[in-house]
């Protein structure tokens, strides 16, 4: 039965309208694919990631600013998004031996990656200085492994960002200090030619751009004092951290004042503040020109006239904001049970293909429901949805969402734009479920969409 709006469930947070998105779920193609490949997938759209690439390097351009984008991998393990990254001439960011490998594999330059994470092994310091690649140095300990290895290994040198600690994340496990920094600067001067030391880096959490303008500003001037030791030192890299939004202002906005636990299975309870922040004013390439348009704290000047003048170049590791909008995965409702209220919905699939739902969190925008009937009675159906595993925590969705039809075993639930983190972070083989493959979506050219199977093996 359904229940009347404002009433036994949350309130709406309908996802941004997409026509790629929206074009895949009219065509038919979705039913055909979850019967073919009999359990969840995701699908990918490639020209979403084309189209955020080319955003970003005009805001970069109408900035003045000589910039360099790399897709941090780990925000997506799918071959499409790698080889989109090489054939845009486009980098990639890689922290481990199994990425940066996959990242070749797929057509990405040596001299295309820069290898970031902590204290990274041996093997992945080698290859990095053996392709070329860039590497971000965390502390003085892999500095000193990266002189061993450029003087006994490759005739070429190991190319070195040093990685700032941020004075207003303190408490960082990322980046060097003030000190270390001074003395990693020192080492770099007595490696000669053995290093390459072409600027610093930082990585600062959060989502909000003064701070990384300020820090941004701070590294300028890290260069110009390097430079005058005669080292490179002509790149900064800010790492990702560009938002994205999910949906609309006012939805977000009501959201986050009226949601209760009464609007969740269970009435389980959130912090408000462990949500991503599913709007922003900004997003994606309009935050990285906010970004360059920032002024630096203590600076008369934004930051993108700052590195202008420096002739420093800015890197970008941006995951998220390059997948904005290019996939999203697809459940088969294999089970209905009426509770008070509400419905609970169990899926073919289990929450760790929904990554938020294991960082104390919620993936929080609207599934979209396709149905088996959608001449169907249209109304206000709440349900939270459940996955098809033991255990009373798995749950992709303890929202109560109030779907406009009543949801019925086998219609498909279509969680929107997870194509950024969501899809395959923390994806398992829990009760020896198969993770959900990877489909292309290609629609140019093609009143219908095509669609195969991407090339990464998981």
């Amino acid at each position: 039965m359904a229940v009347s709006p404002g009433t036994g469930h949350s309130p709406a947070l309908p996802p941004l309208p997409d026509a790629a998105t929206e074009a895949v779920l009219a065509s038919g193609l979705l039913p055909e694919l979850a019967h073919a490949l009999g359990g969840p997938f995701h699908f990918l759209l490639p020209e979403a990631f084309d189209a955020n690439l080319r955003a970003l390097r005009d805001a970069l351009a109408a900035a003045g600013v000589d910039g360099f984008v790399y897709f941090a991998k780990k925000a997506n393990k799918a071959a499409v998004f790698a080889e989109r990254a090489a054939a845009g001439g486009a980098g990639v960011d890689v922290a481990s031996a199994g990425e940066l490998r996959e990242a070749l594999g797929h057509g990405v330059r040596g001299e295309h990656l820069v290898v970031t994470g902590p204290a990274k092994d041996t093997v992945l310091l080698r290859l990095a200085v053996q392709q070329g690649a860039l590497i971000a140095v965390d502390a003085l300990e892999e500095l000193d492994a990266l002189v061993t290895i450029a003087l006994t290994g490759p005739v070429r040198p190991a190319r070195v960002l040093l990685r700032c600690l941020p004075p207003a994340q303190p408490h960082s496990r990322f980046g060097m200090t003030g000190a270390e920094l001074d003395a990693a600067t020192d080492r770099c001067v007595r490696a000669g030619d053995a290093l390459r030391m072409e600027g610093f880096s930082f990585h600062l959490s959060g989502y909000a751009l003064q701070p990384r303008a300020d820090l941004a500003g701070h590294l300028v001037d890290l260069c110009l004092k390097a430079r005058a030791r005669g080292l490179e030192a002509a790149r900064i890299s800010i790492g990702g951290g560009l938002p994205v939004s999910y949906t609309d202002a006012d939805s977000w906005h009501t959201f986050l004042t009226r949601h209760h636990s009464r609007h969740y299975h269970a009435g389980k309870t959130f912090r408000t503040g462990d949500f991503y922040p599913y709007h922003s004013p900004v997003s994606g390439a309009d935050a990285l020109a906010a970004l360059l348009a920032a002024r630096p704290e203590g600076r008369g000047r934004p930051l993108g006239g700052l590195l202008r003048d420096a002739g420093v170049v800015l890197l970008l590791e941006p995951g998220r904001a390059l997948l904005d909008r290019a996939g999203a995965t697809v459940f088969r409702i294999q089970g209905v049970k009426e509770r008070a209220g509400y419905r609970i919905l169990t899926v073919d699939g289990t929450s760790l293909s929904l990554s938020e739902q294991w960082f104390n969190s919620e993936y929080l925008p609207d599934p979209h429901l396709l149905s088996q009937d959608p001449t169907g009675p249209a109304g206000v159906y709440p349900a939270s949805v459940g996955a098809a595993t033991c255990l009373e925590s798995d749950m992709l969705t303890w929202r109560k969402v109030g779907f406009p039809r009543r949801p019925r075993t086998g219609d498909l639930l279509v969680y929107p734009n997870t194509a950024g983190y969501q899809m395959d972070s923390n994806e398992s083989p829990f009760h020896d479920l198969a993770l959900p493959p990877k489909v292309v979506i290609d629609r140019t050219g093609c009143p219908r969409p095509r669609w195969r199977l991407d090339r990464h093996s998981p």
